[in-house]
């Protein structure tokens, strides 16, 4: 009774180091996705700022292929 006791005991700890192990990958995971969408918004907002003419280039404006 003695060993199983403190096996489960031992299972406990391992279980409890993997959540906050797990914890912790959830909290940064969503840190990056938090950063990703403030990303996207301000490139969607410049992309919505950008004149149209700034969008289109004429082929005289084009870059020769050898530059």
């Amino acid at each position: 009774m003695e060993t199983r006791l403190t096996e489960l005991e031992v299972r406990l700890n391992l279980t409890e180091d993997l959540v906050e192990a797990l914890n912790l990958t959830v909290y940064r995971q969503q840190q990056q996705i938090d950063l990703l969408q403030q990303q996207l918004r301000h490139l969607y907002r410049q992309l919505q700022d950008t004149p149209p003419a700034a969008e289109k280039r004429s082929a005289d404006e084009e870059i020769p292929p050898h530059y």
